[in-house]
């Protein structure tokens, strides 16, 4: 049994916490928070141990779970790691792309593991469509949220669209040769509404949109490839799935559509799929998962270098953004 220890008992921090207690591979040793406030209730709440400092605790537990603001990600982390701690650390890894480079080398030394807590992969909506996804070629993701002021200190691609930038970097087996984006600030002083689009070097397109002030509340993911179309619901944990199949030979199903190509091609039968969705706490999941990669000495699912490139291209979003708003401010005007 691994002893953890949780670092941040705020909103995110006490559902770890629950999860953790649910995980048979750990043994909660107790946590920190640096608001006394709230150390002495979730310690109340919890019946678990409120260490006094951070070093404290990290020499007391064989894993940390990092779940403070991004801020203090690679402080925390790096004391951590250089104590040889394995560590779990919440999206977006650290504040910048070179934090997450020195992060990277801090954990190559240490030669412990590292995960980062890109959830989204453990949707079970996208475990069911993972199957079904083989060399996307258009990608379709919103990703619309009503406003929160958790959250709201940092632009919307760090706070959400970098779920979806960690979704595509995983389906998509290929560089990225373009980056194009534009945003605007609506309620914070930073990007509210962000629409980005990422085309690859083996002709992917993915289009994001990522919104903090939407009435609506939408998680959706489209992928489209060759004989195939398979849509993801994050949200209500629903996945659907369109194919092309043959039908030579006369294997022909009369309840369903028929495409005639032309051209001498031949037809091909609409098959449509509903995967089964099995219900799982994701947060729980992805922390299990930690503790089988300790224990199993094997890659965790979401690596230090994966949490990278997510924020790596995130960063090159937020350029993006950036560079569209100063275009488009009074007196700045642009010529061929």
């Amino acid at each position: 049994m691994l002893k953890i220890g949780v670092i941040g008992a705020g909103h995110l921090g006490k559902i770890h916490i629950k999860c953790i207690n649910e995980i048979t591979d750990f043994e909660l040793i107790g946590f920190f928070d640096s608001d006394p406030l709230i150390a002495k209730a979730v310690s109340n709440e919890f019946g678990i141990r409120n260490f006094k400092s951070i070093d404290e605790l990290i020499s007391e537990v064989d894993v940390v779970d990092i779940v403070t603001p991004t801020i203090a990600h690679f402080e925390h982390a790096a004391s951590a790691l250089r104590k040889r701690r394995h560590v779990f650390i919440e999206k977006p890894i650290v504040t910048s792309p070179e934090e997450a480079l020195k992060l990277i080398d801090i954990a190559h030394e240490a030669n412990v593991k590292v995960q980062v807590g890109h959830v989204e992969r453990y949707n079970p909506a996208l475990v069911a469509a993972l199957p079904f996804i083989d060399n996307p070629m258009f990608i379709e993701v919103h990703r619309l949220a009503g406003f929160n002021p958790r959250g709201s200190d940092v632009p919307v691609i760090l706070d959400l669209m970098i779920h979806d930038i960690d979704i595509i970097l995983h389906t998509v087996h290929s560089d990225i040769r373009k980056i194009s984006a534009s945003g605007v600030a609506v309620v914070t002083d930073t990007a509210d509404i962000v629409n980005a689009r990422l085309e690859f070097e083996n002709g992917c397109v993915a289009n994001l949109t990522a919104s903090r002030i939407s009435m609506m509340p939408m998680r959706k993911a489209r992928f489209f490839q060759r004989d195939a179309y398979i849509s993801v619901d994050f949200l209500n944990k629903k996945t659907e799935v369109a194919y092309l199949k043959d039908t030579h030979g006369g294997n022909i199903n009369p309840l369903l559509p028929v495409l005639q190509p032309g051209n001498g091609k031949a037809a091909k039968q609409v098959h449509f799929e509903k995967p089964e969705i099995k219900p799982t706490n994701a947060i729980q999941t992805e922390l299990a998962s930690f503790a089988k990669a300790i224990l199993t000495n094997t890659i965790p699912d979401v690596t230090i270098a994966d949490g990278y490139k997510a924020l790596k291209v995130a960063y090159q979003i937020l350029g993006e953004v950036e560079n569209s708003v100063k275009l488009h401010e009074p007196g700045i005007t642009t010529s061929n």
